[in-house]
């Protein structure tokens, strides 16, 4: 494995590293189901040629909205989930390796938090090491509430490598996630647990008593090698994102306390009124029509769960009666909330 990799890394200069690897994977499946593909990349800004070159970069907002394009296709709302049980983690390449060759869990983890940027640049790993150890995720530069797929993804998978790295069916013994969704089999029979949706945090949390499990594979000269390149990686990769997901990613959790207003989202971005107002301004929007939007895109998000009740959904948005919710989803679709429901078959073959 050793050998290998110095000799891609003196042919080309750089280890190649993988970005986009989940469109890629989500497009592969849809192929393979005989989906027409050509609509789903352009509504998400894409190119049947950036899919098929792997070192074409994919912006993680287009891969959300693939895969919520492939997942409504293929009316299989657990898409992530299923795409995380497919690839051999070798292809992710460089961050893969880097992670295989440590010593034990711990640092595994701790190499994942740090170098995670460089196959997705819109979600932040941090390392958990108190009482339990594992991985919370947080999205920067995009906007959170519209994905569930991608996260998914990124849940199993982190269980999977986990797994694998040690050879154990590592069990978790705490997983959440933000977005919320009716409780499915598949899930708990994989996590060997119950998971936590609609929570405060997207994570994942073992016993500390596996900290120090060792990772089959280590390699100590193999890593040191690894950790060199990775570091020069982030330093050349630049973190982009807009104004707007920050806010979005601020006022969703807290539409449900009645507390999404300017100055509580200021003070929790970090800065004042005048300030927060002008960046939106930068960005030609204003706080009541980005509520707005960001209210409208989490109904649909919720309406086509199928398992909240209308009384629910209106107080996820912050709307204390439903016909306060019903007159405001007619402005914005044309229909009732009712009239907007679309059956989901959690039922797919795995």
């Amino acid at each position: 494995m050793r050998g290998e990799i110095v000799t891609s890394a003196e042919k080309t200069g750089r280890l190649p590293i993988a970005t986009g690897r989940l469109a890629r994977l989500a497009y592969a499946h849809a192929k393979a189901a005989g989906i027409a593909l050509e609509p789903l990349l352009k509504k998400a800004n894409l190119t049947r040629s950036q899919i098929e070159n792997t070192e074409a970069p994919i912006g993680v907002r287009d891969q959300i909205k693939f895969l919520n394009l492939v997942a409504e296709a293929l009316n299989d709302d657990l898409l992530g989930y299923r795409l995380a049980q497919v690839p051999d983690f070798r292809e992710v390449g460089l961050l893969y390796y880097v992670l295989a060759s440590s010593d034990v869990l711990i640092d595994a983890m701790q190499r994942a938090a740090r170098y995670s940027s460089i196959v997705n640049e819109g979600i932040v790993h941090k390392c958990i090491e108190r009482d339990s150890i594992g991985m919370s995720f947080r999205y920067v530069g995009v906007s959170r509430h519209l994905d569930r797929h991608q996260i998914e993804f990124w849940i199993a998978a982190l269980v999977r490598i986990c797994r694998q790295l040690t050879g154990l069916r590592l069990i978790p013994n705490r997983v959440r996630l933000v977005h919320r969704r009716a409780q499915t089999s598949a899930f708990g029979e994989f996590f060997g647990t119950d998971v936590e949706f609609g929570a405060a945090a997207d994570e994942v949390l073992f016993p500390i008593n596996v900290k120090q499990t060792p990772i089959v594979s280590a390699d100590p000269y193999l890593n040191k090698i690894l950790t060199e390149y990775c570091e020069d990686a982030i330093a050349h990769r630049r973190r982009q994102g807009s104004f707007r997901s920050s806010v979005e990613n601020a006022v969703a959790p807290l539409l449900p306390h009645g507390k999404a207003r300017v100055d509580e989202v200021a003070r929790h971005l970090g800065v004042s009124p005048r300030t927060f107002a002008r960046r939106l301004s930068a960005e030609r929007l204003t706080f009541s029509t980005l509520v707005d939007k960001l209210r409208c895109d989490l109904a649909n998000r919720y309406l086509a769960d199928g398992d909240l009740p209308i009384s629910q959904i209106a107080w996820l948005l912050g709307y204390r009666e439903v016909g306060s919710f019903s007159h405001a989803f007619k402005r914005w679709t044309g229909k009732r909330p009712r009239e907007a429901r679309r059956p989901v078959d959690l039922k797919q073959p795995a």
